[in-house]
């Protein structure tokens, strides 16, 4: 049974527009990004179930976000063990935005998958135990990938 995208559209798209700007800062790309959240579930509707339509659109958010960063090819300017924590604690925009910069070069090499546990982890402040709700692994998963995305941005830190 296809989902009715109308009606997701309308109920969440504040959601997933809040979502955007959140990780993206920048208001026109965080417009474009809840656009292609929506173009994603218009695709893929027979093949997705509503049980849960706020943490679907939720998770497909984060990729695309987290994709949009990604592809910005845009080169880091710095690195750290510290940086996840300084990057989830950012406050300003200015600050946040030269962070989309550094998380570029870190999620260069990594995962979808890891970059989702580490924006849902360091970013949204969810426990790990959630984050395992979130992606499907288990909590020892989780913590793992977690663990080797610290060790390799402590690696580009003393590199």
């Amino acid at each position: 049974m296809a989902l009715d995208v109308d009606a997701l559209y309308r109920k969440y798209g504040p959601m997933v527009l809040r979502r955007c700007r959140r990780l993206l800062v920048d208001e026109e790309q965080a417009q474009d990004a809840m656009q292609e959240t929506f173009v994603k579930l218009l695709r893929y509707q027979d093949s997705l179930n509503d049980k849960a339509p706020s943490s679907m659109l939720y998770t497909i958010a984060t990729n695309v976000c987290i994709n949009l960063i990604r592809t910005s090819h845009r080169r880091p300017q710095t690195t750290g063990e510290e940086t996840l924590e300084r990057i989830a604690s950012a406050e300003d925009v200015e600050t946040r935005a030269l962070d989309r910069t550094t998380i570029d070069g870190i999620f260069s090499r990594e995962r979808v998958s890891t970059r989702t546990m580490a924006v849902l982890h360091y970013v949204d402040g969810m426990t790990l135990e959630e984050v395992a709700g979130q992606v499907g692994l288990s909590v020892s998963g989780v913590r793992k990938r977690l663990r080797q995305l610290r060790e390799r941005t402590r690696s580009l830190e003393e590199a």
